[in-house]
């Protein structure tokens, strides 16, 4: 099938009845619904969408889709960074712009970071390897979800480098101490541990999406309602004796579980879904070297409350004792712009580079990141900034106060 061929193809599946929909607000804005045929035609992160959403099966596109309950918190996260507006600059030396930063003594070409998202392999054949040899040509922090479809030692292969890990430790701890002691052998620099599913999630778009798939998915799927099942066919899991799993995140969890976690974990050690200041101040005070800002991209809780804004809550409360990362929402570089003026000190995205990956592997991924870099330092120049340094409170202005 040629690329016009292709292209045909594709544009009658986003335009049929099922898919009229969406993506609503573009549709409504009168904007171009054309799918690209290529990575290098994409001009924003959206061209990627569009076409990852007609190639991809229903029930993957749901999983990639889905907030919890109403998805209030993944609209607000989307929405959430218009409620800021750039404060531009007028003759400065803007020449060169250099927007490198500094992460626990190791210096990064760009604030961008992958987030761990899970299951990569549902988006395209290459998976994670996929996202790791374009984090690798881009030059981008990686962090690895427990749910990946490869082992972190085939990932960190394809990085050229251990890639951070994320942890999913379950409510069995024999689990949690046989995955971090994995981790560490591969030689990961940190570990990322999530907080935000201890309450579950009731992700109802992804639920609705899977009724609508009529494949049969037994080939990669276990039919079995049990968490366990689906948990042991994951790589990271294999092996271990997961069969009294219940749930991803132990709910009785406390800061003493972080202490026991430090106890066997000799490097670096972040949380990730913190979005109060309260909670910031308690990880400051129990020792974690980072914390992210995050509510899991609107997949945890339905707070309606936009990760922008519990950024704009944690980071002040941290003031610069450890790193804040964030993540929930980033679609264009002004996005990542907003972040980094609020006070984060990376920005990561999971949505967008996965939509580049169902698009087309490595290379979408690739043009994903090499977009929102040219936006970043786009929206650099305009605000007079020359540096991720140099990128402040005063660069923006909260238009609900303004």
């Amino acid at each position: 099938m040629g690329d016009t061929t292709r292209r045909r193809v594709l544009q009658s599946i986003l335009a049929a009845p099922a898919l009229a929909g969406l993506p609503s607000a573009l549709r409504a804005s009168g904007e171009d619904d054309s799918l690209v045929a290529s990575a290098a035609e994409a001009l924003d992160v959206f061209d990627f969408e569009r076409l990852a959403r007609a190639k991809l099966p229903v029930a993957h596109w749901g999983y990639l889709k889905t907030g919890v309950d109403g998805d209030a918190t993944l609209r607000a996260n989307e929405a959430g960074f218009a409620n800021y507006s750039l404060r531009v600059r007028r003759l400065v030396d803007i020449s060169r712009i250099d927007t490198s930063i500094s992460l626990f003594g190791r210096t990064w070409p760009s604030p961008i970071f992958l987030d761990p998202v899970g299951s990569q392999r549902a988006f395209h054949p290459d998976g994670e390897i996929a996202s790791a040899r374009a984090a690798r040509s881009r030059k981008h922090l990686q962090m690895l979800s427990s749910f990946t479809s490869t082992g972190v030692e085939d990932v960190n292969a394809a990085r050229g480098e251990p890639v951070w890990y994320q942890l999913y430790p379950t409510d069995q701890w024999s689990v949690a101490s046989a995955l971090v002691h994995r981790v560490e052998a591969a030689g990961c620099p940190v570990l990322v541990l999530t907080v935000d599913l201890q309450a579950g999630s009731n992700r109802l778009t992804l639920e609705r999406e899977k009724r609508r798939d009529s494949r049969d998915c037994t080939a990669c799927h276990t039919s079995s309602p049990r968490l366990a099942d689906e948990v042991a066919r994951k790589p990271m899991y294999r092996g271990l004796d997961v069969k009294a799993v219940e749930d991803l995140t132990s709910p009785d969890m406390t800061w003493e579980y972080v202490k026991r976690l430090r106890d066997i974990w000799p490097r670096k050690l972040i949380i990730k879904g913190l979005v109060t200041r309260e909670d910031a101040l308690l990880a400051v005070e129990h020792g974690v070297d980072g914390i992210i800002a995050s509510n899991h991209g609107g997949r945890a809780e339905d707070s309606g409350r936009a990760s922008i804004d519990s950024l704009a809550e944690v980071a002040p409360a941290v003031a610069g004792r450890v790193p804040v990362l964030m993540d929930g929402g980033v679609r264009r570089g002004a996005d990542v712009f907003k972040a980094l003026a609020l006070g984060a000190d990376a920005v990561g995205i999971g949505r967008p580079y996965i939509w580049g990956l169902a698009s087309f592997g490595q290379e979408g991924v690739e043009r994903v990141l090499e977009i929102l870099q040219s936006e970043l330092a786009g929206n650099m120049r305009q605000a007079g900034t020359t540096s991720v340094a140099g990128i402040d409170a005063s660069h923006v202005v909260d238009r609900r106060r303004a």
